[in-house]
């Protein structure tokens, strides 16, 4: 927990951006809101992650909409997350005293007790001396597209609706309309042992509840606790590093879709992985290309039930496109993710276009062939078991590669423009049949296991002399080319080839020689996707070399490698898609499940290095 002095521009001019980094995500695993240090809730999309956006503020801190709870004195913040929840403790203390705000999104397991369908709850208490703080509920729905008005509902607090939805604030402290009526605004007094609280409670479709507040409220409160330290108190991990692991865990079930068993790549979408470059994506979806070692830390944390849900999930919403796959789907599995930009919104820092939707789930990526029936083997190796008519549907994907894996595809990396042959992809098939091949040993599947064997033999002969170039001594991007990409990584965590390996040495001394700075490594080089302009190094792609460097048993490097990238992460363990080399900030989506899957997956083969164990 880490303390810094600020001041709450967030409630004055309302002009500011706070670093990426300086959020916290809170989440009920349905959707999830971002939280910056001063206490602004600044991105929230309802009902679900990939709903709308009732406060972006993150995105255009005028325009967008935010939920605040701050001082404009001078401050001193300091943050951390309860132990085992996602329950999030700022603590505010200037010059007359100290205030404690806690942030949550309640879980009910009780089916039986009325509850809104979506409820943050936000409870202020005095510590010491007194605090003054001001308070600004600015809800700007659909993407601050919907006009707004704020009505006054009495004792039943204040309500904002549009169409079908309706956000209703209550609170024991006075509250009031601002001047021009699309928002309600405050000033409190909170002294040593009082204490106040804020529910944003939300409906669509549906009869609105209104959360109690007072002891009811607490008691959601020590509810939502209990219930995640219980989850949190499953793993089964007993290395080194539990808290940054545990952290990572915790972070990947908030981005974990309870209706489905779906993963999200992360909770925002348009935070840029350069400021102003245009690189701003809606990563609120489902990758397929996560699968693999997506499932990887879910059963190596031993969390099987989330790893059966997410397998289902994975069957289920391939099912619409089946046998072929897309390479992404949204919370239910639906394929309709127009990519849309919406100009009004000034993007963070000025970082335009904001997008909404993502022209890459049209794209072709033969590698999420293998992302899925990999998956399957490994949730299947730890103890899992296959319904007769997911194996027909594994078969299926296995046929498609058997049929496509010499075409051209955009890659893991989903380079938008002509199709190429990108090494990785044809790993991915290879893998896809090798783990068809490992299920029928496993009795899970039937196939023409010949066929099969032929086929990958036949990928991997094509990867070995057209993926490997000789007189550089590495694996390349692409088959007959010079030009590296770190996935390559990936061929030595997923089991093509052994880390140890001459042609994997080679291959991770030379993407450390032109990939690596400052001990972090870049995807690939600049203007390799045709976009000049640049990004920050990828944080799952360190990872990975940590990865590389347990199994071939280097511990003392892949120690050394995994500390330095821990120091990356911020004050409540938490990591965006990429790392500014030279500040060291984070930069893209946020927080992003795809590194904390990396952080878990290495920290794993770390301890299973230390142990002589191997999955």
């Amino acid at each position: 927990m880490l303390d810094s002095v600020v001041r709450s521009d967030a409630l004055s001019t309302r002009t500011a951006y706070p670093e990426i980094g300086d959020y916290a995500v809170i989440g009920d695993c349905r959707t999830a809101a971002l939280i910056s240090r001063a206490g602004s809730l600044d991105w929230l999309c309802l009902p679900h992650f990939s709903g709308t956006s009732v406060f972006a503020a993150l995105l255009d801190p005028q325009r967008g909409g935010r939920f605040a709870i701050g001082t404009n004195q001078e401050f001193q913040a300091s943050r951390r997350y309860l132990p085992g929840t996602p329950v999030l403790e700022t603590t505010f203390r200037t010059a007359s005293g100290m205030a404690r705000l806690i942030d949550l999104m309640p879980i009910e397991e009780d089916a039986g007790r009325l509850a809104p369908m979506r409820e943050v709850l936000r409870v202020l208490e005095g510590v010491e001396g007194e605090v003054i703080l001001d308070v600004r509920f600015e809800p700007r729905p659909d993407y601050a597209r919907e006009k707004v008005r704020i009505r006054s509902r009495g004792a039943l607090g204040w309500s904002c609706s549009w169409r079908d939805e309706l956000c209703l604030l209550t609170s024991d402290a006075r509250l009031d309309p601002a001047p021009d009526g699309t928002a309600v605004i405050g000033r409190v007094r909170v002294r040593a042992g009082e204490r106040l609280r804020f529910s944003l409670a939300y409906t669509k479709g549906d009869v609105a509840v209104i959360p109690p507040l007072g002891e009811h409220a607490q008691e959601r409160l020590h509810r939502t606790i209990e219930w995640w330290r219980r989850w949190t108190a499953q793993c089964t991990y007993e290395g080194a590093y539990r808290e940054a692991v545990q952290r990572s865990a915790i972070t990947l079930k908030l981005m974990t879709f309870a209706l489905s068993g779906a993963v999200v790549a992360a909770p925002t979408a348009s935070l840029p992985e350069a400021i102003g470059a245009g690189r701003n994506w809606d990563y609120r979806y489902c990758w397929l290309r996560d699968a693999t070692l997506t499932m990887r830390a879910f059963t190596g944390l031993g969390y099987q039930n989330e790893a059966a849900s997410f397998l289902q999930w994975l069957l289920h919403a391939t099912r619409l496109t089946w046998p072929k796959l897309q390479v992404m789907y949204d919370v239910y599995g639906r394929t309709n993710l127009k990519e849309e930009e919406l100009g009004h919104l000034s993007g963070y820092r000025g970082s335009r276009p904001v997008r909404i939707g993502n022209g890459a789930h049209a794209q072709v990526q033969m590698d999420i062939y293998g992302e899925v029936v990999s998956a399957a083997y490994h949730f299947v190796r730890n103890g899992g078991r296959l319904q007769p008519d997911e194996a027909k549907l594994l078969v299926g994907f296995g046929e498609i590669v058997c049929k496509h894996w010499r075409a051209p595809d955009h890659g893991i990396w989903e380079v938008r423009g002509d199709k190429r042959q990108y090494t990785f992809s044809k790993v991915m098939c290879w893998s896809a049949l090798d783990s068809l091949i490992r299920l029928q040993e496993h009795g899970g599947i039937t196939i023409d296991a010949d066929k099969y064997r032929q086929e990958r033999d036949g990928i991997a002969q094509a990867i070995e002399t057209r993926g490997f170039n000789e007189a550089l001594g590495s694996y390349t991007s692409e088959f007959d080319g010079d030009c590296l990409d770190a996935a390559l990584l990936l061929m030595g965590c997923l089991g093509y080839k052994d880390p140890g390996h001459p042609r994997m040495r080679t291959t991770f001394e030379r993407i450390h020689e032109r990939l690596g700075c400052d001990g972090l490594l870049y995807r690939y080089k600049r203007g390799l996707d045709g976009v000049d302009s640049p990004e920050g190094a990828f944080g799952i792609c360190s990872f990975w070399a940590v990865d590389n460097l347990a199994k071939r048993g280097d511990l003392t490097a892949a120690i050394e490698t995994f500390e330095h990238i821990l120091s990356f992460a911020n004050d409540v363990g938490l990591y965006a898609e990429e790392i500014d080399v030279p500040t060291g900030a984070a930069l893209g989506n946020f927080p992003q499940a795809f590194t904390h899957i990396g952080l878990i997956n290495a920290a794993i083969a770390l301890a299973e290095a230390e142990t002589g164990s191997g999955r």
